[in-house]
């Protein structure tokens, strides 16, 4: 209870035993109250001292409990929980071309919100409140993203034209445009402008694409250098590797997030830092396509913005950071047989501040004064979480995911020891039964 002469008010009070805020001097609280309202935070710090000073509408006791930033996914396709381990062992290419492509372009908007309902239960209960998507049909993610409380920045995937979702690119253009009118007063919705890779995307409609998102000031995003076969394709179709192409078509800037950046040389990276662009690294993905991985070190070395994302499930086979931020580290220091490279404060500052950076929505991935109230809870009484020297080595080399006990998006409480607030996980099993049955039904129509 708070003393009777507290003079300020706030909507709501967290107790916890330590708070991971991520703030610009990343600050560590120990024994830490954290004040909320309006869906902000409103003060960090001691619990005894914010106790004394505000009069909460409610409280919320978080003791034994570890809080951090909401984690953010900076690279996913969300309805691709549809394809997780239906085609596994395989390298990208093949992957893509003889089993996903085939089955995505027959997806109904039935399918699409069933993959995109478990995508958004599968971010609560792993602690991630905000993702770049980039699929089709984004408005139906953008939807379900929003009815679940989740942050989303929806980028709506294309390819060369005529597609099966557009046949010109002015049909692209205006889908893009009206999807943006559609969430421009959600305010846990943006949009971004999604072109699929320099393989797939002539250079000119990477260009137009750009200029679009220059015109909405929105996000741009695409796969970029995921792996050397792709390298291959591009110089033999343009002649130049694919940051090359992103250059020539004057693409790379602050706007720009690039996904995977895998097959970089060491100009490249200094273009990558010089122009400002966000990479997002996915390392579950990357190892097992077998497409390798990006030079993580050699990236913050060299001052390039890295962001960490899952890609979709269908290649990780999950959506849970905690995995890739501990894939991150490992593969980083094995990378340059570094025991010292990529640290766990980078990993962390990857799936917070960084990816934040990736969605062009730099305050979130932060417990700080005055940035909305996304935050996660991990239960410290877990096994794994004991002892506890160092709170950010323990998010990003001890934690599973599992130990995730509460999971607020703007100051809203979203899941909560196992309980769903937002969504019927119950009903998703028999939502996830049928959408295999399609996938398995339409797959093999396709032979």
């Amino acid at each position: 209870m708070n003393c009777t002469n507290a003079s300020e008010t706030c909507d709501l009070l967290i107790r916890a035993d330590v708070v991971v805020t991520q703030d610009d001097s990343r600050t560590i609280v120990n024994e830490a109250g954290v004040a909320v309202s309006d869906g902000l935070v409103v003060e960090v710090g001691s619990y005894d001292e914010l106790n004394s000073r505000f009069a909460p509408e409610s409280h919320l006791d978080m003791s034994g409990k570890m809080l951090m930033p909401g984690l953010v996914n900076g690279h996913i396709h969300l309805p691709m929980t549809l394809f997780r381990g239906y085609a596994d062992d395989m390298p990208l290419m093949q992957w893509l071309e003889d089993h996903i492509w085939p089955v995505e372009f027959k997806l109904t908007d039935e399918m699409l919100k069933i993959g995109a309902r478990i995508g958004c239960a599968e971010l609560l209960r792993s602690g991630c409140t905000a993702f770049l998507n980039g699929y089709f049909y984004e408005y139906i993610t953008g939807e379900v993203a929003s009815a679940c409380g989740l942050r989303a920045v929806l980028g709506e995937g294309f390819f060369s034209f005529p597609s099966p979702h557009f046949p010109t690119a002015q049909h692209c253009w205006d889908t893009i445009k009206e999807l943006n009118d559609r969430f421009i007063e959600n305010p846990l919705i943006r949009t971004a402008v999604t072109p699929h890779a320099a393989f797939t995307v002539r250079p000119e409609l990477l260009t137009e694409s750009y200029e679009l998102a220059c015109d909405l000031n929105i996000q741009w995003q695409t796969h970029i250098a995921e792996s050397p076969v792709e390298t291959d394709i591009c110089l033999k179709k343009y002649g130049k590797r694919p940051i090359e192409i992103l250059r020539d078509a004057g693409v790379l800037s602050e706007r720009t997030t690039l996904a995977h950046c895998v097959d970089l040389t060491d100009d490249e990276v200094a273009l990558l830092a010089e122009t400002g662009v966000t990479v997002v690294h996915n390392p579950a993905s990357n190892q097992k396509l077998c497409s390798g991985l990006a030079p993580v070190q050699k990236l913050l070395d060299g001052g390039v913005h890295v962001a960490l994302g899952t890609d979709g499930a269908s290649s990780n086979n999950g959506l849970n950071m905690f995995r890739d931020m501990g894939l991150a580290g490992l593969a980083g220091k094995i990378q340059g047989m570094d025991a010292s490279a990529v640290p766990a404060q980078a990993v962390l500052d990857m799936a917070t501040r960084g990816s934040a950076r990736a969605l062009g929505w730099p305050e979130l991935g932060r417990i700080q004064k005055g940035c909305p109230a996304d935050i996660i809870a991990l239960d410290l009484a877990s096994p794994n979480m004991m002892p506890m020297y160092n709170p950010v080595s323990h998010a990003v080399y001890a934690a599973t995911g599992g130990e995730v006990c509460m999971t607020m998006v703007a100051g809203e409480i979203l899941y909560l020891y196992g309980d769903f607030r937002s969504l019927d996980v119950r009903a998703l099993r028999d939502e996830a039964f049928r959408a295999k049955s399609w996938v398995l039904k339409t797959a093999e129509n396709q032979k």
